[in-house]
């Protein structure tokens, strides 16, 4: 068992959660609420990670990234090493290509609420960060509840941009997809077997966990 590996996949998936909540708050009832004409185009740069084979987006990430990027040359100049094949590359990536996952369910439970509800709420005085907080967010919650979760799983099992963007340095960006990629390439079926399981074990936990709090705040809502 890598365990070095799979603290660094907790950790990776963990700091994308973190990242992304407000994101797919904020960005799932801007375009659940807001029409304008290029709103299918924004909707369709937020879904394009899901569609991309995971080579090819990782490919623009590298090129994205890269120590002759705009991007990767204000790394260096900032941070002093190079953006690609570091930990903090690796989590850039992260929260790129698991938007889909972070907004599109926020947007689905921003749009459940009833018109007549955020209209309510906006007569009663509200202001729109005061009807986020007291009103839309309690009743979104089980939308970006399952967002976070998709997100923490999706990073967990993720391995064509890891290995693109981060590589395999263990202790860096070795994550545990990674490591059950290596054991199966070595013929250490029993170390990947023992990998797999844990990973599968964390998996369904987390989205046992989800469908009991999603269950516990609805009857709390009714």
């Amino acid at each position: 068992m890598d365990w070095t590996a799979l603290w660094l996949s907790l950790g990776l998936a963990g700091w994308t959660v973190l990242i992304l909540l407000p994101v797919s708050v904020l960005m799932g009832r801007f375009l659940a609420y807001r029409q304008f004409r290029a709103k299918g185009l924004v909707e369709a740069l937020v879904l394009l990670p899901l569609v991309l084979p995971p080579t090819v987006f990782g490919f623009y990430l590298l090129v994205a990234f890269g120590a002759n990027s705009p991007i990767g040359q204000f790394w260096r100049e900032t941070f002093g090493h190079q953006l690609v094949f570091t930990f903090e590359g690796l989590m850039v990536a992260s929260v790129i290509f698991n938007l889909p996952f972070a907004i599109q369910p926020a947007q689905r439970g921003f749009e459940a609420i009833p018109v007549e509800v955020r209209e309510a709420a906006q007569c009663s005085g509200l202001s729109p960060w005061q009807s986020l907080a007291r009103v839309e967010l309690p009743l979104a919650w089980p939308g970006v509840l399952t967002a976070m979760v998709l997100t923490f799983a999706h990073t967990l099992g993720e391995f064509g941009i890891v290995l693109m963007v981060g590589g395999s340095i263990p202790g860096e960006t070795k994550t545990i997809a990674i490591a059950i990629y290596d054991r199966v390439q070595a013929f250490d079926d029993r170390s990947a077997g023992i990998m797999s399981a844990t990973l599968l074990a964390i998996s369904l936990a987390t989205i046992s966990i989800t469908f009991w709090l999603s269950s516990r705040i609805g009857r709390r809502l009714s």
